[in-house]
C-alpha cells in the first residue's frame, strides 16, 4: 500500500499555516497554532484516530481566534483529501459514540466527495477555556468543505461543555480511523466503495 502522507501550505493575508498528515501514523501529534484548547482537541483526533499530525499555524489572533480556526480546519482538510487519495479499498463509511463522564456524543463519517455537515451540538457554555465554542463549527465545516466528506455530529447529552466538545472530536478522530482503513477484500478486488466507481 503507498503511504498515506500529505504535506498542505496555506498562506493568506490573515494565516500561514503548514500541516502535515500521515493516515497511518501511530497517533502522533505537534501543534503550534497559539490556540492551546484548538490544539488538545487536534490532539484528540490524533490519537484516536490513530494518525500523525503536525500542525503550524501563525495568525491574527490579536484579533481573535476565528481565522486561525476556520484555515486549520481547511488546511487539515485539504491535506485529509491529498493523503487518502483515490479511495480504492477503503471501508468509506465510519462512525463512533464516545462517552466521557456524563456527556455522550456520536459521530458518523461518508467519505462521499460531497461536502456535507449536519452539527447538533447544545453547548452549556459559549466559551471554554477562553475558546469560543461557536468556532468549533468553522473548523468542522473547513475541514469537510475541503476533504470533501460528509459528517453528522450529534452531542446526544452533556452539561459540562469541556466534555462535551471533548467527546465530539475523540467520536471523529475514531470515525476517521474506520472510515479510512483498508477493507481487505474491497483492497484485494482493487475495487471503490462506491456503485458510481469513484468517490
Amino acid at each position: 500500500m503507498a503511504e498515506r502522507k500529505a504535506r498542505v501550505e496555506r498562506n493568506t493575508l490573515e494565516t500561514q499555516i503548514t500541516v502535515d498528515i500521515n493516515l497511518d501514523g501511530t497517533g502522533k501529534s505537534r501543534f503550534d497554532t497559539g490556540v492551546p484548547f484548538l490544539e488538545h482537541m487536534m490532539e484528540q483526533i490524533a490519537r484516536h484516530g490513530m494518525m500523525d499530525l503536525d500542525i503550524v499555524s501563525k495568525g491574527d489572533l490579536h484579533i481573535d481566534d476565528h481565522h486561525t480556526v476556520e484555515d486549520v480546519g481547511i488546511t487539515l482538510g485539504q491535506a485529509f483529501k491529498q493523503a487518502v487519495g483515490d479511495k480504492k479499498g477503503i471501508c468509506r463509511y465510519g462512525h463512533a459514540y464516545v462517552p466521557m463522564d456524563e456527556a455522550l456524543s456520536r459521530v458518523a463519517i461518508d467519505l462521499s466527495g460531497r461536502p456535507g455537515l449536519i452539527m447538533e451540538v447544545p453547548f452549556t457554555r459559549a466559551v471554554v477555556g477562553g475558546f469560543d465554542v461557536d468556532l468549533f463549527e468553522e473548523f468542522f465545516r473547513g475541514f469537510i468543505n475541503h476533504a470533501m466528506v460528509t459528517v453528522h455530529i450529534d452531542n446526544l447529552r452533556g452539561k459540562n461543555t469541556h466534555h462535551q466538545i471533548e467527546t465530539v472530536f475523540k467520536a471523529f478522530g475514531r470515525a476517521l480511523r474506520m472510515a479510512v482503513e483498508m477493507d481487505e477484500r474491497m483492497a484485494m478486488a482493487g475495487v471503490t466503495p462506491s456503485t458510481k466507481g469513484s468517490l
